[in-house]
């Protein structure tokens, strides 16, 4: 650094989802230094869940486990100077800054809170529990300018809790696209928070159990030339290589243009680089105009649901799952009313022969769904508890179906960014509006990238796919996305050519019928496919076994090809 360059900005992160590990506050304030530590609590069933509290109680609507976790932790991060910006604000951030100003009160700590509003979209889509577009940084960004120590968000993309302090600390412009795109990057491989430092990787087999028992949450030195290094509080669990930084890198990303309301960093231009133990450096990406819409995220209660798992034993599976499906079947033509949407599934964990009576079960798995709840809840329960003396030799249920629960949709729409009225509230009071980005610019489709050479013909040998691929799923909304990647540039040679579309298709049964787009990310050695309409309408209707696409990157690892042996 010369003598007049800012000097790197360490941010931390402590939660990744409404839920997280309660005590991870506490133990980033208290592990190493830190500029700014910064928690995601906001998924898009989140929003629903907090609706939800909302219609209850409308003073609520914000992740209450974070103003628990401010209790121990808000004098360590006065006493260590660190500044705090979150979007446990949810639906009601407003509410959540004032509970902080009174916590701080009762705890006789100075703390200068401020909040940022203009995400609620609800009152413009009628119908809806929560509609709330995806804000930038740049709320974030003017609180921490004049002087605020914590910042309470609510819906902004994950990103924006990192490139928020950025644009404070560094001064950049909302025209320092490359500047912007890596804090962008930088900010989605912590939102997750221990999924970059071993948590759900997929060859965590390659490493010491003892050190992945308790990762550690991932921080990021943040460069102002847009460069970072990703890495943790030093004697802490878990790891951070180049491996755990590419999967959440795909995690939940789609093609090569990320884009948001900050700016689209381009996924297809960074480097990684392994920078010593631990420490992941991220450079060389390249940022263009942000798209001129922001995305807003619909959640609506979609109707009712109930389900039922009826155990079928030992041998006749298939005609035991047959026989109890027509006699079901036929309870619920005469019902009235009959459910409007009935789904089964027939799961065959059954082994032959096998030493228990559970490893000798498979699980017929009965889904219905209705906009009234007395169709999903009286009429399944009596037609399936009425089957218990009548039906397939060893009847029984995993438990009796209650009265049906309501359950969720999400959808997205969008609003131009001038249409959004985004205000920094500060915490004395003053209200700042934020201006949109000076310059838009509509996504592009972005060219093939040209594949590497063809691995030589050899011989093969059938194994599984993640012996030399390692994957990570998650959902976007009805869609999921599966991120693979290989380790070394051999296997990419084979990837590349081998993992097309319809192999791809092939290999996940689900997605034969559905719309499937493959990115490639030659720099990461990686492949990204948009499964679309394979979560129904979102996590929170349920749609499918792993209702968050979860693993479906797991399980394509694990099916069988045709594999060089030269790579096994």
């Amino acid at each position: 650094m010369t003598p007049t360059t800012p000097r790197p900005l360490r941010i931390g992160n402590a939660s990744g989802f409404y839920g997280d590990r309660f005590d991870a506050l506490r133990d980033m304030l208290t592990g190493g230094p830190l500029d700014f530590l910064t928690g995601d609590y906001l998924a898009e069933l989140t929003m629903l869940i907090l609706g939800r509290d909302r219609l209850k109680d409308p003073a609520r609507g914000y992740a209450k486990t974070f103003l628990r976790q401010l209790e121990e932790g808000l004098g360590l991060a006065h006493d260590r100077g660190v500044r705090i910006v979150t979007n446990a604000g949810g639906l009601n951030p407003a509410a959540l800054a004032d509970a902080v100003r009174d916590l701080a009160g009762r705890l006789g700590i100075p703390a200068r809170v401020a909040h940022v509003e203009g995400d609620d979209r609800t009152p413009h889509h009628p119908g809806s529990l929560a509609a709330h577009a995806y804000l930038g940084g740049a709320g974030i960004a003017a609180c921490l300018r004049e002087g605020a120590d914590i910042v309470i968000t609510g819906r902004v993309t994950d990103a924006a809790l990192v490139t928020g302090p950025a644009v404070a600390h560094f001064g950049w412009t909302s025209r320092d696209h490359d500047r912007l795109a890596g804090a962008v990057v930088a900010g989605h491989v912590l939102e997750c928070g221990t999924q970059a430092t071993g948590g759900n990787y997929a060859f965590f087999t390659d490493h010491d159990p003892a050190r992945l028992h308790r990762p550690g949450f991932p921080l990021a030195e943040l460069h102002e030339d847009g460069s970072s290094v990703i890495t943790k509080h030093d004697g802490t669990g878990g790891i951070v290589d180049i491996g755990t930084v590419t999967a959440q890198l795909l995690y939940e990303t789609q093609g090569a243009r990320y884009a948001g309301p900050d700016v689209t960093a381009r996924l297809d231009t960074l480097t990684l680089t392994q920078a010593g133990p631990d420490r992941v450096r991220i450079s060389g990406v390249r940022g263009e105009a942000p798209p001129p819409t922001l995305k807003v995220g619909l959640n609506r209660l979609g109707g009712f649901r109930n389900e039922v798992a009826f155990v079928l034993t030992g041998l006749d599976i298939e005609r035991k799952a047959a026989f109890v499906r027509a006699q079901m079947e036929t309870a619920l033509d005469t019902a009235k009313p009959r459910p409007a949407d009935v789904r089964w599934d027939l799961a065959r964990t059954d082994h032959p022969d096998a030493p228990t009576e559970e490893t000798a079960a498979a699980l017929l798995r009965l889904v219905v769904r209705d906009q009234d709840q007395a169709a999903v809840g009286r009429t399944l329960s009596g037609a399936a508890i009425e089957l218990a003396l009548a039906s397939y030799p060893g009847f029984h249920v995993l438990a009796p179906p209650g009265p049906g629960s309501p359950y969720g949709v999400f959808e997205a729409a969008y609003v131009p960014q001038d249409a959004v009225e985004h205000v920094a509230v500060l915490h004395d009071g003053r209200r700042i509006p934020v201006a949109p980005p000076y310059e838009t610019r509509a996504l592009e489709a972005v060219a093939e990238p040209v594949l590497p050479v063809p691995l030589p013909a050899g011989p093969t040998r059938r194994a599984p796919l993640g012996l030399v691929a390692g994957a990570r799923s998650g959902d976007k909304g009805g869609d999921a996305n599966v991120g693979v990647w290989a380790r070394t540039d051999e296997a990419w040679r084979w990837l590349a050519h081998q993992l097309t579309t319809d192999r791809f298709q092939s290999l996940i049964s689900e997605s034969r019928y559905l719309s499937v787009v493959r990115h490639v990310l030659p720099n990461l050695r990686a492949l990204n496919f948009v499964v679309e309409g394979i979560l129904g309408e979102g996590v929170a209707s349920q749609a499918r076994f792993d209702p968050q696409a979860k693993a479906l990157g797991e399980w394509l690892r694990s099916r069988h090809v045709d594999i060089p042996e030269v790579l096994l």
